[in-house]
């Protein structure tokens, strides 16, 4: 760049061992130019809103993509769509590229841990091809024969007998079977066996339709000799036949009968399994799901206790909650007839009426009611069945009413491990097929690490002919789950729903998946793969990047992490400050040149500047909200005390039970005594201290909206004071515009081309959806009359594209305006737009998006607010700015909790809770709560042993 701005024109030469990017000008890049080297572990790190992200996915990946479409035939393109270029001269160097985002992998109940990595498709093969099966029924291990193997057992069992050979036809079930005789009859037979006594077959032959029945038909009945082996071989093949590849041998004056089946069969039962294909064993075949669940593990039932809260009192008082108190209406004219009929009134209380009567009021009959005391007159003939309470709200929250409809209905509705499958999701057969010892859900169950270990050495306890079966699935099985707990996913298990897990675990198992893919010559990007890693793991993470690096491929990594820059080969530092400040490339190369340079993030690497501990802990206002028994998830029945007025962090290593504690168990216990909530917490035995709560924030990292259409200013309700603003401008109230019009989801001064998206949505069939700008409004939303209003010579298109500091500046003269606007420019989100699509902002932005809202509102100094891992997406700077808000909320005698990795958070906290002291089963236990200069002394604490590393913590050793 030359000093006046202009691009210099220059030749660069491409070189294989480097990707250059030239005349970058993506978002706020400033027309920069960029070497970056391949084959090696760089990182892109700098301020939020530096360009980070503007730099390695909306220009080197964009473009790689672009390409990648632009390989494909004319004919396939056309269904495709065009992708736009980059705002970039020339990219060179560029391999094929692949992105692993933080977006978290979908909300598919069905999608499990085993689904994604296809680690459960390899296990449902193996238990297909090398599975023992075992009786549901008798526990006996089942066996199959051919026929010359089930003839060869009926000469040695029988010989010299005189037996029965059967085909069972009917086994335990209700029915006269009137039909079946006939048909049999018409067949040429003359005998069955009905439960257990040989029957001569007569026309018009019936059995007892409401009793179970065992019906057989008598294919032959001889004495067993070698000598009549033809006439028997006959007979089975026959019976086989007729009793679908099952048949059974009964001696003439015996009672138990033998089984013989060609399929898997119980030699007591007689119960017989198809033959096993690896669709069996998956939970989303209608072969391997249970029935009952249909392969969720979850069932919705109605929960008596909130449907009939007090038994004491009457339906007429309101003892049904979901009914409420009697009023004149049609249901409780019916609830008067069903009253009458069993000889109670609606004044008897719930606990004294008659069973049936009861069963009635909740699960309805089909016995006309006729109705007193209705407007039709005194008594009328107006009949009526009633469907019952339980049915009625079942039907709200399946069917497709409205939210209101199914948020009252679920308040009654517990969401319940299926009793039929006990929330394994798979039927009683794909259970009783075993591997040494063990079926494929108790696999599933296992935490990762555990599972390669029992991995590790099962060829030793294998036959000899599931060894040869088993071979090459046990190694791709071995090297998967390999790859999972070096990327530190040891704790997951393979029934994790996907839904459950962070965008940090989501990115690291993807990670896995494409170290195990072993592709060569591959850019691969990643989105601050360290989210959720406590530092023990860390290492862990980098050794499976460099892994990835090593095989031949180049990494490219956006991140903040103090190791990971470190271990980097290469570091491209952006700032020097965010938004329009920033953009440009601060300094790059080596670890050890970036610590010589004078960046802000050299200044916090080399300990220039740093995020002071506080120098005395608060006391808090010695009250606390206490939980006993938790035991939730992987909880071990913990005790724990939140006190409060304190700044709290919650922490330990991944997996060991945090967000079960705080945001599975304590938020919806709070957020039910506070507002009434309806999601249920996790198992614990008491609470005590909720009287010193009466607001709970839940500031969690989830989009602001459904749709791009939702942003920072209308998510803080800024937007509705500017529209406002506009339309009492004096040229708005010439032409009669309301606020409306100034709203981009109305019809009217929207664009009508895009309907206010101001982006045209190309469906890519295969691929994502591609955004691009709209042709009409050219991406301002508005249409023309709606964008001639304006404010200090802006339209409201111009005020929604400001960044968040020049609306400080721009909004100077309407402090209301300004106040809203300066929170979240206070949460260091000075850099972001006020109309930013909110599918465009990090977890971090909009976790801190919501922060900023719940600061302009009003606290009762009687708050407790919880964050999960805030510093997601933050620099050392921007962590500092959070914590300088966090600790406003808390000196206003409010409560912050905060689940956390990051020690420059844990040594800010008042007061610390560890769990762990491992992942997934092995942790669940309270290890410490108190100061951070106590935890430090705590032997077991892997937290501690990384805290006592801080400088501070170090000159305090030292003294």
């Amino acid at each position: 760049m030359q000093k006046d701005g202009s691009a210099v024109s220059q030749t660069v030469v491409p070189d294989a061992d480097r990707i250059d990017v030239l005349g970058a000008r993506v978002h706020n890049l400033k027309n920069i130019d960029v070497s970056i080297p391949r084959n090696e572990l760089v990182v892109i790190t700098g301020l939020s809103g530096s360009g980070k992200s503007s730099l390695a996915f909306d220009t080197i990946y964009a473009e790689g993509q672009r390409r990648y479409i632009e390989t494909f035939s004319a004919y396939a393109r056309q269904f495709l769509g065009g992708m736009e270029r980059p705002d970039v001269d020339k990219i060179t160097g560029l391999s094929p590229v692949i992105s692993i985002e933080q977006k978290t992998t979908g909300k598919n109940p069905r999608s499990t841990v085993g689904t994604i990595t296809e680690i459960y498709d390899f296990l449902r093969l193996l238990y297909a091809r090398a599975g023992e099966a075992f009786s549901h029924l008798s526990g006996e291990k089942m066996v199959k024969y051919t026929d010359q193997q089930i003839l060869d057992l009926i000469l040695s069992k029988f010989e010299g007998k005189n037996v029965y050979i059967l085909s069972p036809m009917v086994k335990g079930r209700k029915g006269h079977y009137k039909e079946l005789f006939e048909q049999i009859r018409k067949k040429g037979f003359l005998h069955v066996r009905v439960d257990g006594e040989i029957k001569e077959i007569r026309h018009g032959m019936k059995v007892d339709r409401y009793k179970n029945h065992f019906i057989e038909v008598v294919v032959d009945k001889l004495r067993v000799e070698p000598k009549d082996r033809k006439r028997l071989e006959e007979s089975v093949k026959l019976a086989m036949k007729q009793g679908r590849n099952t048949m059974m041998v009964v001696e003439k004056d015996g009672e138990e009968p033998r089984y013989f089946s060609r399929l898997l069969m119980c030699p007591v039962t007689g119960i017989a399994y198809n033959e096993p294909a690896p669709h069996s064993f998956s939970f989303n075949s209608p072969q391997g799901a249970c029935s009952k669940c249909k392969g969720l593990g979850m069932v919705d039932e109605a929960d008596m206790q909130k449907i009939i809260p007090d038994p004491k009192l009457s339906i007429y008082r309101g003892g049904i909650d979901a009914l409420g108190k009697y009023r004149n209406s049609l249901i409780f004219w019916q609830l008067e007839a069903i009253a009458e009929k069993y000889d109670f009134t609606l004044k008897t209380s719930i606990e004294n009426i008659p069973e049936d009567g009861l069963e009635a009021i909740l699960y309805g009959t089909n016995e006309p009611l006729t109705l007193k005391n209705t407007p039709l007159g005194t008594t009328s003939n107006y009949f009526l069945s009633f469907d019952g309470v339980i049915k009625y709200i079942l039907e709200q929250q399946s069917n497709d009413n409205s939210a209101k409809a199914k948020r009252w209905a679920n308040q009654y509705i517990a969401h319940k491990k299926c009793p039929e499958c006990n929330g394994l999701r798979l039927n009683k057969e794909a259970l009783h097929f075993r591997i040494d010892g063990k079926n494929i859900a108790e696999l599933s169950q296992m935490d990762l690490s555990l599972l390669k270990e029992w991995f590790n050495n099962l060829e030793e306890r294998l036959s000899s002919k599931q060894k040869l079966i088993a071979t090459e699935i046990l190694k791709e099985i071995r090297s998967r789950l390999g790859f999972m707990v070096d990327v530190g996913l040891d704790y997951l298990a393979l029934d994790r729903g996907a839904m459950t897990l962070s965008g940090g675990e989501s990115q690291r198992i993807r990670l896995a998946t494409q170290i195990g893919s072993q592709l060569v010559n591959v850019l691969y990007i990643l989105d601050e793969p360290s989210i959720g890693l406590h530092q023990r793991d860390n290492h862990r993470l980098i050794d499976s990047l460099k892994q990835l690096r090593d095989t031949g491929n180049s990494v490219l990594v956006v991140e903040h992490d103090r190791d990971m820059m470190m271990a980097a080969d290469h570091v491209i530092d952006m700032g020097p400050r965010a938004g329009r400040f920033g953009g440009e490339v601060v300094a790059q190369g080596t670890p050890l040149q970036i610590l010589n340079s004078k960046s802000l993030t050299a200044d916090f690497l080399t300990g220039r500047k740093s995020i002071l501990m506080p120098s005395n802990r608060r006391e808090g206002n010695g009250k606390s909200v206490v939980i006993k028994g938790a035991t939730g998830n992987n909880l071990k029945n913990i005790d724990v005390a939140f006190p409060l007025g304190k700044f709290i962090c919650v922490t330990g290593v991944s997996g060991s039970g945090k967000s079960t504690l705080v945001n599975e168990t304590l938020y919806p216990i709070l957020n039910k005594h506070v507002y009434n909530g309806v999601k249920e917490p996790l198992t614990f035995q008491s609470v005590k201290g909720l009287e010193h709560v009466d607001k709970v924030v839940d500031v969690d990292q989830s989009p602001l909206g459904r749709t791009p259409r939702s942003n920072p200013a209308t998510y803080t309700k800024i937007f509705d004071e500017i529209r406002k603003l506009f339309a009492d401008l004096p040229e708005a109230k010439i032409r009669a515009y309301k606020p409306g019009r100034f709203s981009f989801n109305v019809a009217g001064g929207r664009c009508e081309t895009c309907k206010g998206g101001g982006v045209q949505v190309i469906e890519m069939n295969f691929l994502p959806d591609v955004m691009v700008e709209c042709p009409d409004c050219s991406g301002k939303r508005y249409n023309r009359e709606t964008l001639e209003i304006r404010f200090k010579g802006k339209s409201i298109s111009d005020v929604l594209n400001l960044t968040i500091n020049q609306a400080v500046e721009f909004f100077e003269n309407i402090p209301s305006l300004q106040n809203k606007v300066k929170m979240l420019q206070k949460v260091g989100l000075g850099y972001i737009k006020l109309g930013q699509s909110s599918t465009t902002l990090s977890g971090g932005e909009s976790q801190r998006v919501k922060l900023s809202s719940e600061l302009a509102k009003k606290d009762t100094g009687k708050t407790i607010y919880i964050l999960d891992e805030p510093t997601t997406g933050l620099h050392f700077e921007d962590i500092r700015v959070l914590l300088d808000v966090l600790n406003q909320l808390v000196d206003r005698g409010n409560t912050v909790i905060v689940i956390e990795h990051n020690m420059d958070v844990v040594k800010a906290a008042d007061h610390i809770i560890d769990i762990g002291p491992e992942g997934g089963s092995m942790g669940g236990e309270l290890l410490f709560s108190g100061t951070p200069e106590e935890l430090i002394k705590i032997k077991n604490s892997y937290t501690g042993e990384f805290l006592l590393q801080e400088p501070e913590f170090q000159l305090q050793k030292k003294r």
